[in-house]
């Protein structure tokens, strides 16, 4: 046999042997370990729907959600499930609060359990880091706080969490205040122009612009025009991440130049070099005060020490995606929670005018003096109790705002990872399993909340009355370590705007309205909020 002929025999055997390898590796992964799993969760009681090669359990998931499309709800049926969760809806009752489904060939353990829901969300070790399988997901959220893991997120942490505190909060609320104030002066503007004592505002798209010139302003110091290009783009990413949620991810795909890539890429470059271009501006600005004291002046004196040899906390990279991180997350789930605390005032008139009564007596009103909410005057009576106060705004505020947390928090679900084999709730989850925390379900879940657990009742967070222990369970913001580092932010920003709405308008839901929530990764009306809004008698 010639040197050819030797080199050529040798080539095809090491190509067969690594074929080999692979489907070997191919077997383990897609037939042998999900069977091996699903024996050994059986084996502790652990049951739920049956692994399907490749695709696990989201062609069931596809065809339940597909199903649930078409449903529409009565305004005062508050169970999105069937619309947005209608596997959890499906499986918690047939197979438990803790079951596993399959994510292509990866376990997926649903933890509908409240207690065991707070194990893994009040854990300090990492043993459950954030879930961070999908390209697109990392690329409309970036890789900031929210799915940091590790040495990264507390370094991440050291530099975004003092333009939250106590102090940054007070100085934010005069501008949450006043972009509210613009908001309604346009309504009133409109109204004028018509001549009408009503007329039909689409609120959903109104919040969404608010939200957004708030959170542009006071973490970035710009308007939400200057911001206009990172969130249409951030909002297209948004749908496109959405669509491949419930698909297997192939290994190597995301670089492939498919249609829906070469888009993602398109709109990433976007929003990075509208970032760069708002981050330039700042550091072309930098006078002897620093770069500023909002988000993205912190982030810049982090990536920028004062003395040389110190280390960087921070690199651009990881502050234009911190920038990502807050425009999309910072914007997003205030906007939902404003939407759905007005469908709410809109089908409970006694609680808008128990609110709106408070509202005046604090902030003014039918004197004609409307003055603008301060920090204080939202956040001082948290926790007074009910019927012992001369100001009531942020109590009752607070517990409405609550309730609708509770039934239409802006995350229907949290997902973490198992970094290594761990306990949970008596059951032995396995390394690299994903564990899914339906919200949806825990917060109707009547073993928790009571039988009144699908109304709207706000007073069920009553501190005084008991309301502790509700407020415990509610995970809207999540819990633990990792709990929205802008929770108090969203909550002031929502008490600014129901106060400033409910100064001068009066809100009745429209004959138009569509009730069917659905996840688009944050929960909103699939047909929008059009709302009757007019003036307040005087």
């Amino acid at each position: 046999m010639g040197a050819g002929g030797v080199d050529g025999w040798w080539w095809w055997t090491l190509s067969a042997a690594a074929l080999a390898s692979w489907l070997l590796d191919l077997l383990v992964r897609l037939v042998w370990r999900p069977r091996a799993v699903a024996r050994r969760l059986r084996a502790q009681g652990v049951r739920g729907p049956p692994y399907r090669f490749f695709h696990g359990s989201l062609g069931e998931v596809r065809r339940l959600r597909a199903a649930g499309a078409g449903v529409t709800l009565d305004v005062n049926d508050h169970d999105f499930t069937p619309i947005a969760q209608p596997h959890f809806r499906e499986w918690i009752p047939r197979y438990g609060r803790m079951f596993v489904s399959w994510f292509g060939p990866t376990p997926d353990v649903c933890v509908a359990d409240l207690a065991v829901a707070r194990q893994v969300l009040a854990d300090r070790t990492g043993l459950f880091p954030k879930h961070r399988m999908n390209a697109n997901l990392l690329r409309l959220l970036g890789e900031g706080l929210v799915l940091a893991n590790g040495d990264d997120w507390h370094r991440h942490k050291k530099v975004v969490h003092p333009a939250f505190n106590t102090d940054k909060l007070k100085m934010m609320t005069a501008t949450m205040a006043e972009c509210a104030r613009s908001m309604v002066s346009g309504w009133e503007a409109r109204l004028a122009k018509q001549g009408k004592e009503g007329m039909v505002i689409e609120l959903s798209g109104q919040f969404e612009e608010l939200t957004a010139d708030v959170i542009s302003h006071t973490a970035f110091g710009s308007s939400y025009r200057e911001g206009k290009q990172v969130f249409e783009a951030l909002k297209e990413l948004q749908v496109i991440t959405f669509s491949t949620l419930f698909n297997v991810q192939i290994p190597g795909s995301r670089y492939l130049p498919t249609k829906q890539n070469r888009r993602v890429w398109k709109l990433d470059k976007e929003v990075r070099s509208t970032l760069m271009r708002i981050i330039r501006t700042r550091l072309a600005a930098k006078g002897k005060a620093g770069y500023g004291h909002d988000l993205l002046g912190l982030m810049l004196e982090a990536c920028a020490p004062e003395r040389d040899g110190d280390p960087k906390l921070l690199s651009m990279d990881e502050i234009v995606d911190e920038c990502k991180t807050f425009f999309f997350a910072g914007q997003e789930t205030t906007s939902h929670l404003l939407t759905w605390a007005m469908f709410l005032l809109s089908t409970h008139p006694e609680w808008q005018d128990r609110l709106r009564e408070e509202v005046l007596r604090e902030c003014g009103g039918r004197d004609g003096l409307h003055r603008t909410p301060t920090h204080d005057m939202l956040n001082k009576l948290k926790q007074a109790s009910l019927g012992r106060s001369q100001h009531f705004i942020v109590f009752f505020v607070n517990l409405f705002l609550l309730e609708t947390l509770r039934l239409y928090s802006p995350l229907a679900q949290f997902r973490r990872w198992t970094r290594s084999p761990v306990q949970l709730g008596g059951i032995t989850v396995p390394q690299d399993a994903l564990l899914t925390i339906p919200i949806a379900m825990i917060h109707r879940d009547k073993e928790v909340w009571g039988d009144d657990a699908g109304e709207f009742n706000p007073l069920r967070f009553d501190i005084v009355n008991g309301g502790a222990k509700h407020l415990s369970a509610l995970l809207a913001f999540s819990m633990g370590p990792r709990a929205c580092i802008g929770q108090n932010f969203a909550m002031v920003e929502a008490k600014a705007a129901v106060a400033a709405i409910l100064q001068r308008f009066r809100l009745t839901l429209s004959p138009e309205y569509v009730h069917a929530p659905t996840d688009m990764i944050t929960l909103r009306p699939k047909y929008g909020l059009p709302m009757i809004v007019s003036h307040i008698e005087e």
